[in-house]
């Protein structure tokens, strides 16, 4: 199992906001974890992260404990993260924001093959490279928060609300290039508000309402729940 998460229980102050959320990912699989905003999605992925420190539960990354390792720990460990909001560095060009991630974690991938393989999956971003973070529409900031995510060359991918906000143009894009990242080994977790951003080639799926997960197994299967449809169909 590439991705663990045991039990965990996450508070804000005195807000309990996630109740024994488990779930799991495997090498090469791809999981789309949907629920309404404010469901728990993001804290989910921030926890993984080290962003936020569980109250109890544990999480386990290829085995090994990593529940209370720090984040930058985390990610030389080989899990990569493109946080809603982007959240690239505004004056610093496309191709300095992506080589920052080879800088974060040593591979046997020269640092040069990784922008490579970043430009591969988004080949919009080539043509920006020169282009600074304040230069770039939402959706080309959505495509680079990705590509050097995947510069890290980790073996799993954290993706939160990766179709949030985009124009319906874009989105086939952004979907593209992810369904290009499967192709290269590594294993997703997607984050999404609206079951119908839920890519084709999604292998499994949970839904997360007011921090409890609610359903887990198949996205085919997931159409004759009721209980889930109530949640999943209201999008945001």
């Amino acid at each position: 199992m590439m991705l663990s998460v045991e039990r965990v229980n996450v508070y804000l102050q005195a807000s309990h906001i996630l109740h024994d959320v488990s779930l799991h990912v495997a090498e090469r699989e791809v999981v789309c974890l949907v629920g309404r905003n404010g469901a728990g999605k993001t804290t989910t992925l921030r926890t993984i992260m080290g962003y936020l420190k569980p109250h109890s539960g544990a999480i386990r990354f290829q085995g090994r404990d990593i529940t209370r390792l720090p984040t930058f720990q985390i990610a030389r460990l080989g899990i990569g993260y493109a946080p809603e909001e982007s959240e690239i560095f505004p004056d610093l060009t496309v191709e300095e924001n992506i080589a920052i991630a080879t800088w974060t974690r040593p591979s046997e991938r020269p640092g040069r093959e990784r922008i490579e393989l970043a430009y591969k999956v988004f080949p919009r971003l080539r043509e920006y490279r020169l282009r600074k973070g304040t230069q770039m529409s939402g959706g080309e900031r959505k495509m680079l928060s990705i590509a050097r995510a995947l510069a890290l060359d980790p073996a799993l991918l954290l993706l939160d609300e990766p179709f949030e906000g985009l124009s319906p143009a874009i989105i086939p894009v952004v979907a593209e290039g992810i369904a290009a990242i499967t192709q290269l080994g590594r294993a997703i977790l997607i984050a999404e508000s609206n079951i119908y951003h839920v890519p084709a080639f999604a292998d499994r799926l949970y839904v997360i309402e007011r921090g409890e997960i609610l359903y887990q197994g198949s996205p085919a299967a997931a159409e004759r729940e009721p209980a889930v449809q109530r949640v999943i169909r209201g999008g945001t």
